[in-house]
């Protein structure tokens, strides 16, 4: 038997899927295609990788940062490589997102920072090691 399986992108949960899908626009330089807030989103990487899609959902419970017992965790989590750390943090809050209050503390705040999505979705911001 054969088939054809990939990865081609991921669907992210949120209560509003406008402000979602122009925070990652505006911090991964994506094309929003479809688009139907609250709804529904879909990016597309002008360079041909993988998309997003947004999808808003009336249940939506943001997760918890840094995760405890007994709230919402989070499920996964996106790793963005960038140039500049600090440059990134920038442009994440300029669109929308905010830098997280908890940083681990055993990681070095100039090389990785987790910050948060309009919706509390924690991403991680880092250069990539020599």
């Amino acid at each position: 038997m054969s088939s054809s399986i990939r990865w081609i992108g991921v669907a992210i949960d949120c209560a509003d899927a406008g402000p979602v899908a122009r925070f990652y626009e505006q911090l991964l330089g994506f094309r929003v295609g479809d688009f139907d807030p609250p709804g529904w989103a879909q990016l597309w990487d002008p360079a041909g990788g993988h998309h997003l899609n947004i999808q808003g959902q009336p249940h939506y419970v943001p997760p918890v940062w840094p995760e405890r017992d007994e709230a919402q965790a989070k499920m996964l989590h996106l790793e963005v490589e960038v140039d500049d750390v600090a440059t990134a943090v920038a442009v994440a809050i300029d669109a929308g997102g905010r830098e997280a209050a908890w940083q681990p503390p055993d990681r070095d705040p100039t090389r990785i920072r987790i910050v948060l999505d309009p919706a509390g979705h924690p991403l991680c911001l880092f250069v990539r090691g020599e």
